[in-house]
């Protein structure tokens, strides 16, 4: 069972979430929320598909970012923040049906480096298949 977060570091989080203009346009949203772990959700929008018709590589790349960037967050002291550092990722299955959903995790929170993972699944003729994997590198900074 995931470890709740407290009450300040939810409303951290869904202010600084809130503030992403990008996932706005992807109409994303927070479903889950603990301790080194997030869940985003959001439909393939047709403003956001790719020439073959497929949601496009960078939707995918930012729900499984964030998700992962947020998972970091919430493992971190009040006041600071995270930035990718770099990102990896592996692309499994085209990204059709809808709606996606990315599950971030920390693998290893340490105090200046953060590893994190997020896995981003479709909903593809009544199933939930994985679409893409990426493992990345976050970096705690000051905030605002």
């Amino acid at each position: 069972m995931p470890t709740p977060i407290s009450t300040a570091k939810r409303a951290q989080i869904e202010q600084s979430f809130a503030a992403q203009t990008m996932m706005t346009t992807m109409q994303a949203q927070i479903n889950e929320l603990a301790q080194g772990h997030c869940v985003l959700q959001c439909p393939i929008v047709e403003s956001l598909r790719q020439q073959h018709g497929f949601g496009h590589a960078a939707l995918t790349f930012a729900l499984g970012d964030v998700a992962a960037g947020y998972a970091c967050l919430s493992m971190i002291e009040d006041g600071m923040e995270v930035l990718t550092a770099e990102m990896k990722i592996n692309l499994l299955s085209p990204c059709t049906g809808g709606p996606l959903r990315a599950v971030g995790k920390v693998v290893k929170a340490g105090r200046r480096l953060m590893i994190t993972q997020a896995e981003v699944f479709a909903h593809q003729d009544g199933k939930e298949v994985l679409i893409a994997l990426l493992q990345g590198t976050m970096v705690p900074v000051p905030g605002d």
